[in-house]
């Protein structure tokens, strides 16, 4: 990740409160790539994170250098990779513990209400289409039938969005060149 802020501009900031302001690079600065890159699909791989896989892991596996772990982050829109970055087992569980106080009291709280308005389907080409909810009051819940409707708890919450945050995406190797030549150019 350090790797990220190489052509970040300088700036001088007393990084000490001490009066003696360091010259150090912006973190602050952030910048967007033409929309070129998100436009286009079909130059990106998808990636499932797993466990224990890390930026620089998948930066390794499929660009041969683990410093373009930056490239990782900046193609999935990740400022904070220490809380945009799915987590792990162990560390998943700390989490519900330090936000929720423990497991069973995630588990045991209602989040929120969602009716299934779209059920899981297999196309005849093996296309498979996911389940699809929709959040809703008590109300409306309360009204839905017990086939149509969930009640989500925190953990399930929390749980699900992590699962979301697994599904990336990964520059093609045809495009990484031209991607890093953009990134860099923005601070010349």
């Amino acid at each position: 990740m350090a790797h990220f802020f190489e052509n970040h501009p300088l700036i001088d900031f007393d990084l000490l409160k001490d009066n003696k302001p360091r010259t150090i690079k912006n973190p602050l600065v952030r910048y967007r790539l033409r929309d070129v890159w998100n436009e286009r699909s079909a130059i990106y791989y998808t990636h499932t994170v797993e466990e224990g896989q890390t930026a620089q892991f998948i930066a390794d596996r499929f660009y041969g250098d683990v410093t373009l772990d930056w490239v990782i982050y900046k193609v999935n829109e990740i400022i904070d990779p220490l809380f945009e970055w799915p987590l792990d087992y162990n560390p998943f569980i700390n989490f519900i513990k330090s936000k929720y106080g423990s497991v069973a009291s995630a588990q045991g709280t209602r989040h929120h209400y969602e009716w299934k308005y779209q059920d899981k389907q297999v196309l005849f080409d093996g296309t498979i289409v996911p389940q699809k909810y929709f959040e809703v009051d008590a109300e409306t819940y309360a009204g839905l039938p017990v086939d149509q409707k969930r009640e989500v708890s925190n953990y399930t919450y929390e749980e699900e969005k992590n699962d979301d945050r697994r599904i990336i995406k990964v520059l093609d190797n045809v495009y990484l060149n031209n991607f890093i030549d953009q990134a860099e150019s923005i601070f010349e």
